[in-house]
C-alpha cells in the first residue's frame, strides 16, 4: 500500500479514536462567565486528534514508499464509523452555510465578511436606545467574526457525535459568547436595561427557523434567556478575569506538542503501527 494511503487510513482510525475518547472524557463544567475558557475546552478534543495525526506523520517520515504492510479488512471495518462521523459533520457544515438570514430579527451573518441584518418589522418595534444597544451587541459579534467561530465550533462538536457532553460544551460556549458580547457592548457605554429591552422584544418577534452560520441577538438557546436578562439588569462586573493562555502562548504550546509528537512518531511509531497492523 502507498504510504500516504496508509497514513490517511490510520489518521482516520487513530485520530478519530482520540477525538472520541477526549470528547467523552472531558467534563462539561464550564464557567459561563468566561467565553475564552469555554472556547478552549471546546477545542481540546480536536487538539488531541491533531497531536495523534502529527505522531502518525512522524511515523510516515520513517517509512519507505510503498510501505511493506498488509492491511486486512478489519482495519477498514473499524475505520468506517469514524469516516461516517466525519462525513456527517462535513454535510452538516455545508448545510449550515445555506441557512437564509431572511425573517431574522437582528443578526450577524457571513463567515468571511460578517455583516448585520435587521428586519424592518423589528426595527419598528424598538426605540432608539434599544436599537442602539442591539446594534452594539451585534457589532461586537462582527469584530470577533463570531459566525465563523460558531460554524467551526459546530463542526468540531459534530465530529464528536454521538457524545451528549460535546453538545453541552457547545451550548455552554454559546451562552458564554452571548454574555461576553453583552459585556463588551455595556463596556462601550450601552445600558444593560436597553439591551435587555431589545432582547425581550427580539424574542417576541422571533419565529422558529433553521439555525445556521449566523448569530442572533437572542442567541440560539432560549432556556438561557431568563438568566441573560437578569444578568443584564445587574451592574457590570469589571473585576472578573481568567488565567486563559494568550494566543501566542497557546500557539507555542501547540507547536511544542506537535513537534514532540512528530519526533516520537519518527522514533517509536514503527513498533506501535506494526503491532496494530499485525491484528488485521
Amino acid at each position: 500500500m502507498e504510504r500516504e494511503c496508509l497514513l490517511s487510513l490510520l489518521t482516520i482510525l487513530l485520530g478519530g479514536l482520540a477525538l472520541q475518547l477526549a470528547g467523552g472524557w472531558l467534563s462539561t463544567r464550564v464557567n459561563r462567565e468566561f467565553e475564552q475558557t469555554a472556547w478552549l475546552r471546546l477545542g481540546r478534543p480536536l487538539a488531541a486528534a491533531l497531536v495523534v495525526a502529527a505522531w502518525l506523520c512522524g511515523w510516515a517520515l520513517s517509512q519507505p514508499d510503498p510501505v511493506p504492510h498488509h492491511v486486512g479488512p478489519l482495519v477498514f471495518v473499524v475505520c468506517a464509523p469514524f469516516a461516517l462521523i466525519g462525513v456527517r459533520a462535513a454535510v452538516r457544515a455545508v448545510w449550515g452555510l445555506f441557512a437564509s438570514p431572511r425573517s431574522l430579527g437582528i443578526a450577524t451573518v457571513g463567515l468571511i465578511f460578517p455583516r448585520i441584518v435587521v428586519a424592518p418589522e423589528l426595527a419598528a418595534l424598538l426605540d432608539e436606545r434599544a436599537m442602539g444597544a442591539a446594534l452594539a451587541h451585534e457589532r461586537a459579534h462582527v469584530r470577533h467574526r463570531d459566525p465563523l467561530r460558531i460554524w467551526i465550533a459546530q463542526f468540531i462538536t459534530d465530529l464528536q457525535w454521538p457524545w451528549a457532553s460535546a453538545q453541552r460544551r457547545f451550548e455552554a460556549w454559546l451562552a458564554a459568547l452571548e454574555h461576553a458580547r453583552d459585556d463588551e457592548a455595556r463596556a462601550a457605554g450601552i445600558e444593560g436595561s436597553d439591551l435587555a429591552a431589545a432582547l425581550v422584544t427580539s424574542v417576541r418577534f422571533h419565529r422558529n427557523m433553521h439555525a445556521g452560520a449566523y448569530v442572533q441577538l437572542t442567541g440560539q438557546h432560549r432556556s438561557a434567556l431568563e438568566e441573560r436578562v437578569e444578568r443584564l439588569l445587574q451592574p457590570l462586573d469589571n473585576s472578573a478575569g481568567t488565567n486563559t493562555p494568550t494566543p501566542l502562548q497557546l500557539t507555542l504550546l501547540l507547536a511544542v506538542a506537535f513537534v514532540t509528537a512528530l519526533a516520537l512518531g519518527r522514533l517509536y511509531g514503527a513498533q506501535v503501527i506494526n503491532m496494530l497492523l499485525s491484528f488485521s
